[in-house]
């Protein structure tokens, strides 16, 4: 096997083999390489030559990913580790060729396990939805400048209109830029439900806009306006990757879809997904790229739950068991999560029931934690499952399957809690 610790423009490279005249010893070599193309491609060549089937690489930034790529299409086996598995030991010097030495043993041993690195048409899939959020990230931004230009003229738009960049604030804003300054022409823009709020336009249109500030909100609304293109192309790149992306289940040459369905096996699990309260469309597109349609990577749906990081971490020391923070995870997946645990928090189906319950003993954020999980069990359950549909429990699911005799004994509790000594009377409608 072989480890390489990488930087930016080389990496480091330590092979161990068995030493053919002593059994159980290892023959190690370590070499520097750089980081082009046509270097790792040599490189690759010379560990198949030597017999090499393993090459361990720790996640350095984006520089593990020639290295990966590249001997992965070599034919190699290759494990991406976490950093934080590898770390170095306290009190041993810290060099490039060491931290590959070290790498290599501690793969010999098994004390690693590889991270996940999805197949080449989801990491592309991955591409364009990671590309995306950050463009939206990057609008809302400049969203929020163009209100600073706005206050700083004295312009209270975002007061009054729910959408500054609407259609009614985009025409006022315009309106500006091209030099109108009457507060009620402006306001005589509005249209729809803002026309019922004239006068407190009028109020929050009149300010010192001058020539500079029209010349700054032109930039940012054009930047705005640019970045919504680029994430409307972004939008149809997912749609094509999607409708392209294979079935992990079908070992045809082309993917299969679900019996009864016309669609490609993407859009048709992308439809199964949008059936979950919560998750729309933008959503489902980041959860399916980050997690990946090959559930045989997770085994179960603790599995997917304790890699995206969302259940807590068990500490247990002697007779004492308690839990620990849950872990960063991977923030993409959390994030679109995050968003449709929320959106689904406030519907009146079992996930907003989950949600209600767990708020009132756990709080906001571990009750949305919570639901998030549940989300991500269910989308392991419809990946697995190609004939498997999202199935509605209710908001009265809690309700009907209640123990009454622990109901009763969790009430009694309560009230002896706060001092008072209860005494049960079973009614006749009992049972």
């Amino acid at each position: 096997m072989a480890a390489i610790d990488i930087a930016k423009n080389s990496g480091v490279v330590c092979m161990r083999l068995p030493n053919e005249n002593r059994e159980g010893a290892r023959t190690q070599r370590v070499w520097t390489v750089a980081a082009t193309t046509n270097a790792i491609l040599e490189l690759g060549d010379h560990l198949v030559c030597q017999g090499v089937e393993l090459v361990v690489m720790e996640a350095t930034g984006a520089y593990w990913r020639p290295f990966y790529y590249l001997l992965e299409s070599r034919g190699l086996r290759c494990w991406l580790v976490n950093a934080r598995q590898v770390k170095n030991v306290p009190g041993r010097p810290k060099t490039d060729k060491l931290d590959a030495v070290w790498l290599a043993k501690l793969t010999e041993r098994g004390m690693i396990r590889p991270s996940f690195v999805p197949s080449k048409p989801v990491r592309h899939l991955r591409d364009f939805t990671r590309t995306r959020t950050v463009f939206v990230h990057e609008r809302t931004r400049h969203k929020l400048r163009v209100d600073k230009v706005l206050q700083d003229a004295q312009i209270k738009l975002s007061s009054v209109a729910t959408d500054s960049l609407g259609v009614s604030g985009r025409a006022m804003m315009e309106a500006l830029i091209s030099g109108q300054r009457d507060p009620r022409a402006l306001a005589n823009l509005a249209q729809g439900r803002l026309t019922a709020k004239r006068d407190a336009l009028v109020e929050a249109l009149t300010g010192q806009f001058e020539e500079h500030h029209a010349r700054l909100l032109r930039l940012l609304l054009t930047t705005v306006d640019h970045l919504t293109s680029q994430i409307a192309a972004l939008d149809q790149e997912i749609a094509a990757t999607l409708a392209e992306l294979p079935n992990p289940s079908y070992n045809g040459p082309d993917h299969a879809p679900r019996e009864g369905t016309t669609a490609s096996f993407g859009a048709d699990l992308l439809a199964r997904m949008h059936e979950i309260p919560g998750v729309g469309p933008t959503s489902a597109r980041v959860i399916l790229a980050e997690v990946g349609p090959d559930m045989s990577v997770f085994p179960t749906p603790a599995h997917l739950a304790s890699w995206a990081k969302l259940c807590p971490r068990t500490i247990q020391s002697g007779a004492k068991s308690t839990t620990g923070p849950a872990g960063k995870g991977n923030p993409w997946l959390k994030g679109a999560l995050g968003e449709a645990a929320s959106a689904a928090a406030r519907t009146d189906t079992f996930l907003g029931a989950r949600y209600r319950r767990l708020v009132k003993r756990r709080g906001h954020a571990k009750a949305l934690v919570a639901v998030a999980r549940s989300i991500l069990v269910i989308v392991w359950h419809l990946i697995h499952d190609p004939q498997a549909r999202y199935q509605e429990l209710g908001p009265d699911w809690h309700q009907r399957h209640l123990n009454p005799l622990r109901k009763t004994r969790d009430l009694v509790r309560q009230l002896e809690h706060l001092g008072h000594q209860v005494t049960l009377t079973p009614t006749a409608n009992t049972v």
